[in-house]
């Protein structure tokens, strides 16, 4: 174990960036979180003191949520961070080209030593390096929602990631206490590829009138021991992050990742899932 790195950037405050960031604070790590513009900012940052203020009301920290907010610092441009960073991970929306900018604008700030890293759920990895003017220090780090209290972190290899960057990501995964599983790089790894199947079947069972998706997720649930079912989860992942990932997973993959055609009459109507109130569910 090589324990939690006393650095590390994160490229984006949402609720991916927000919930990486906290689990490194709270590891120990000082963390700068790259959000653009004061009031994103300060979302951030508030999103991520409300759950460190709530991981710590159910127990669940070492030490007062204050205490670990004050190793987090927010700029506002990857040229803010320290270029001695151990570890900087990107974790902005599944936009290729913006994912490679960022990539590209940390590596001139950071130093040579610095492992760089992409929590994205399903883009090649290959891809994002190939803009690196060093791809051998890149790899995936996908974390899971939400991020503290999720226990898997999919650490993908992408053909010139380097065996020291490989190893390093697998101690900070333990630092967190939390455990890897490790894939090559392909279209949607292993578990966006897998679940995905899962939650676009379902999605057509709901269009084909099979069953509610109250019965659907309790056969999951009940019956396969899932701890949530497949269309609770994709209102929690987002509706509309699900059709991007079956449009890209259909573009690779063919025909059995089609987006069915209720996922997208739902996005269509804003019907996101839990961050819009309305889904497969009414939140």
């Amino acid at each position: 174990m090589t324990g939690a790195p006393r650095t590390v950037g994160v490229l984006g405050g949402g609720r991916m960036g927000a919930g990486i960031a906290q689990s490194f604070a709270a590891a120990g790590s000082v963390v700068t979180v790259v959000e653009s513009g004061e009031e994103a900012a300060a979302a951030a940052l508030e999103r991520i003191g409300a759950s460190l203020r709530r991981a710590a009301g159910r127990g669940h920290l070492a030490e007062p949520a204050e205490r670990v907010l004050g190793r987090v610092r927010l700029v506002h441009s990857p040229a803010a961070l320290d270029p001695d960073v151990e570890l900087v991970v990107e974790a902005v929306p599944e936009d290729a080209g913006l994912k490679a900018r960022l990539l590209v604008a940390v590596e001139e700030a950071v130093g040579d030593a610095t492992v760089l890293a992409t929590n994205t759920s399903s883009l090649s990895v290959t891809d994002l390096a190939a803009a690196l003017r060093r791809p051998e220090r890149f790899l995936g780090m996908h974390f899971f929602n939400p991020v503290p209290a999720s226990a898997l972190v999919e650490i993908v290899v992408a053909p010139d990631s380097a065996e020291r960057v490989v190893k390093a990501a697998l101690g900070w995964t333990e630092a967190l206490g939390k455990q890897d599983v490790v894939v090559k790089d392909s279209p949607g790894f292993a578990s966006s590829r897998l679940g995905l199947v899962l939650g676009l079947e379902a999605i057509r069972m709901v269009e084909e009138g099979v069953a509610s998706p109250e019965a659907i997720d309790d056969a999951m649930r009940l019956g396969y021991r899932h701890p949530m079912g497949p269309l609770r989860l994709t209102d929690l992942v987002g509706l509309d992050v699900r059709l991007a990932i079956a449009e890209y997973l259909h573009g690779a993959l063919g025909e059995r990742f089609a987006p069915p055609g209720l996922l997208r009459e739902k996005v269509a109507r804003g019907e996101l899932g839990r961050k819009a109130g309305r889904g497969f569910y009414a939140w």
